[in-house]
């Protein structure tokens, strides 16, 4: 299978690199187009081989076509697209937020359309897609593009587009909510005295030993928490405080302030 890669930012050199390391696609399989000049050499440094700037030398030899440009660069994307006569039998893969298939459908005449929502730590192999698929997409097609994708991490597959926006706003925004919740510990620790180093230091161990525990031990979240914290204890109080103050709810809202966001997105026009 030759794969092409439209867009050489930091979704589109992660995924070509992730396939390369995974020996899933040769060198000589993959193209990454990119039509910024500045781009390019930075591109080519990282190791690919066949990296292109015009659509004229790349898209016709391509069996699968990965979209991972910016969704406010779609509109010349597809015009230029619609220039190479066989792109209606081209297999699509779609990683652009907020664009559904249908519009790919009524863009480029195509039917075979996977659209898949990655987030960021793909780049270090530990990322999690969400991915659906246009009903002519074959099962073929299917298990070749999981298979590329689970090189990136982990994925799940969805029967309805909708949940793609779901999924955008629980683990494709999600990295930053962990941050966000890393750097307010961090914080309170250097409240507490420590130097920012330390404070960092404690709060990346704690997040890193608490997910390994979890992922090794067949618990529920509940019942670790019920472990940790003691009756009438340090932790007791931290989590009740969080209850007294709404924590859980603040969350919730952002998270759903998140997915309203991802569907006006794809409603726009």
């Amino acid at each position: 299978m030759k794969i092409l890669i439209i867009g050489g930012g930091t979704m589109g050199t992660t995924y070509g690199l992730s396939f390369l390391r995974s020996h899933v696609v040769s060198p000589e399989d993959l193209m990454i187009l990119e039509k910024s000049q500045e781009k390019l050499d930075g591109i080519k440094e990282m190791g690919f081989r066949h990296v292109f700037s015009s659509f004229e030398d790349c898209v016709d030899p391509a069996d699968l076509i990965i979209l991972a440009v910016k969704p406010q660069d779609i509109d010349q994307l597809f015009a230029d697209m619609r220039k190479s006569r066989g792109i209606v039998d081209k297999l699509i893969l779609s990683i652009m937020a907020g664009v559904r298939m249908s519009d790919i459908r009524a863009a480029l005449q195509t039917h075979r359309i996977i659209r898949a929502m990655p987030n960021l730590p793909a780049q270090v192999s530990a990322g999690m897609t969400v991915f659906t698929a246009t009903s002519q997409t074959t099962r073929k097609d299917l298990l070749q593009v999981q298979n590329l994708i689970n090189t990136t991490g982990k994925s799940i597959y969805v029967e309805e587009e909708s949940m793609i926006d779901a999924a955008t706003a629980l683990s494709g925004s999600g990295p930053a909510y962990v941050f966000e919740f890393m750097k307010i510990m961090t914080e309170a620790g250097q409240h507490l005295g420590f130097t920012e180093s330390e404070a960092e230091l404690l709060t990346l161990q704690t997040f890193r030993g608490a997910i390994e525990i979890f992922t090794n031990k067949d618990l529920r979240f509940e019942q670790w928490i019920e472990l940790v914290a003691s009756k009438g204890g340090t932790t007791e109080a931290a989590i009740t405080r969080f209850g007294d103050k709404g924590l859980a709810s603040v969350i919730h809202s952002g998270i759903l302030a998140a997915h309203e966001r991802a569907i006006a997105l794809g409603k726009r026009k």
